[in-house]
């Protein structure tokens, strides 16, 4: 019987954080009014449209 070749294990990429958000979250300011849209002052959290909310960079 021949001797086995060992297997090498693979390495994984580590994980890089997204270069938009680091958190998966962006904030975004808002229009209120119902015909004269105006901008408000207040921010809203949103999900990040690079790396839909996960917090890493996208691979491809």
């Amino acid at each position: 019987m021949a001797a086995r070749k060992p297997t090498s294990a693979r390495k994984t990429a580590k994980k890089q954080p997204c270069p938009d958000c680091q958190t998966g979250q962006v904030s975004e300011s808002f229009q209120v009014g119902a015909r004269s849209k105006r901008e408000s002052s207040d921010r809203q959290e949103a999900l990040c449209l690079t790396c839909f909310g996960t917090g890493q960079a996208p691979t491809e």
